[in-house]
């Protein structure tokens, strides 16, 4: 488990960017932490680092937004679901597929449904308004 400590959105933006430099299409990124506790910001920075030219903000409504970048990203938003049946029934699986990264907020409501290869990374209120913990693990993330 790698752990790193970000002291403002800036930086968990520039972390989430210097990650998405490694990502491959069919990678699926399961994001994890309390609201506000940066998973949209995180995302945020994947998509700038994928050239993605639009706004990017949390498809709470939605449950998927689709942004095309040197990499297609889907982002997927399962705060309003409660199981792993209602996203696959919403189709969660397909975008999983392989074509581009799938990054999921609120990814525990479908633990069982994601990939074993799935990278988590968990966001941490820390001591200080802006200060976030940041645990990547899985999918040979180091």
């Amino acid at each position: 488990m790698n752990v790193t400590t970000t002291y403002s959105p800036d930086e968990t933006r520039a972390l989430a960017a210097r990650m998405a430099e490694r990502l491959q299409p069919g990678d699926v990124l399961a994001l994890h932490g309390d609201l506000g506790a940066g998973k949209t910001c995180f995302i945020q920075g994947l998509a700038q680092a994928l050239a993605v030219d639009q706004p990017v903000s949390s498809p709470t409504y939605t449950l998927v937004n689709e942004y095309r970048g040197r990499l297609l990203l889907y982002h997927i938003d399962l705060y309003r679901l409660q199981t792993a049946d209602e996203a696959l029934d919403f189709g969660l699986d397909e975008y999983m597929d392989g074509t581009g990264i799938t990054a999921i907020e609120w990814a525990e409501r479908a633990d069982q449904a994601l990939p074993e290869r799935t990278i988590h990374v968990r966001l941490r209120h820390g001591d200080t308004e802006h200060e976030r913990l940041v645990h990547v693990d899985g999918g040979g993330e180091s």
